[in-house]
């Protein structure tokens, strides 16, 4: 989405194949963006955006359809927005309020999908999130960048700040300082970049999860995203006792990385609070996982954002974790 948004062309390299990226890929075609594969490097070249023709079809994927709605919103599109049964089935409300208080002009299902928005002169917003999301926040900043004046948003709890990143690195006027977020419109195109994406801290969990209840095991997680709004669920192994050590940290283009060993030791339940959350939400069906190999009992709190993801997960992980003989 950046790259479509800057001057010139922009190299992507080592990213992912998997279905959510492929939808965004297809939205941002759709809406005359030219995107082209050059060997295992993606290449954007920014331009324009135009009216798609035909309706965008988002997947499964969230992030798309509500980093989309706020991209496109900001420039003028007229477009809607199709998903499949589990993604017109989750709320966009969160998405759409501060939009439209921003003047967007929308129809939608009772705040679900499908979306359709209009070409519309969006005003600045100041935006006191009840919610710590990523996807709220980074909508809201996108459809700042083709406002008139100042946006600004605050969360209650710092949530993932990719997108902070970005718009720092890439020449927006742009400001973020703890809570509270601030951009200015683009009075010209974004600097066209380099990236090499790194490894996603989510994946990693899996395979960190398993050296740490199996005993003898050991891993090394080599260049992994080591964001400190991504660590949550390292923080959490590390407190439930598992042998947790970052061996090397560097930055690339504005993010931390580093590399991991995890490795077995005896673990113990621990309590997650709400506040936890916005570090780990994709990651505590693992911690549940964990919670069964674990000595006590392992608590969490403030998780309701789970029953509204792509399906009910705290229904899912109770009800097959019980199946299969856990407390």
């Amino acid at each position: 989405m950046f790259g479509a948004l800057a001057d010139g062309e922009s190299r992507i390299s080592d990213l992912s194949t998997g279905t959510d990226v492929h939808s965004t890929r297809k939205c941002l075609e759709a809406c005359g963006i030219d995107i082209r594969d050059d060997g295992d490097v993606a290449i954007v070249k920014g331009s324009s955006f135009s009216n798609p023709a035909e309706p965008l079809d988002c997947g499964n994927s969230g992030t798309t359809i509500r980093l989309l709605l706020g991209l496109l919103a900001g420039q003028g599109i007229n477009a809607t927005f199709i998903g499949d049964e589990s993604l017109s089935a989750r709320p966009m409300n969160r998405i759409l309020d501060p939009l439209s208080k921003m003047g967007l002009k929308c129809e939608n299902n009772d705040g679900k999908l499908p979306i359709t928005i209009y070409q519309s002169n969006l005003n600045s917003i100041e935006y006191d999130s009840p919610i710590a999301s990523a996807q709220v926040k980074s909508a809201i900043l996108l459809a700042g960048l083709g406002a008139s004046g100042v946006t600004t948003v605050i969360e209650p709890v710092l949530s993932r700040d990719h997108t902070e990143k970005m718009l720092q690195g890439l020449g927006a006027d742009f400001s973020f300082n703890g809570l509270m977020a601030t951009v200015s419109p683009l009075i010209s195109p974004l600097e066209s970049f380099k990236l090499s994406v790194p490894g996603d801290s989510s994946t990693g969990a899996f395979f960190a999860a398993a050296a740490a209840m199996i005993p003898g095991s050991s891993i090394i997680i080599d260049r992994i995203l080591w964001n400190p709004t991504r660590i949550g669920f390292y923080s959490t192994l590390y407190q439930m006792g598992a042998g947790v050590d970052c061996l090397d940290q560097w930055d690339e283009a504005g993010e931390r990385i580093g590399k991991l060993n995890v490795f077995y030791q005896s673990l113990k339940g621990v309590y997650i609070t709400k506040e936890d959350i916005p570090g780990l939400i994709d990651e505590l069906p693992i911690i549940a996982i964990l919670a069964t190999q674990a000595e006590g009992k392992t608590e969490v709190s403030g998780a309701g954002e789970l029953r509204v993801k792509e399906c009910d997960r705290i229904h899912a992980i109770c009800s097959n974790l019980e199946r299969m003989g856990a407390d």
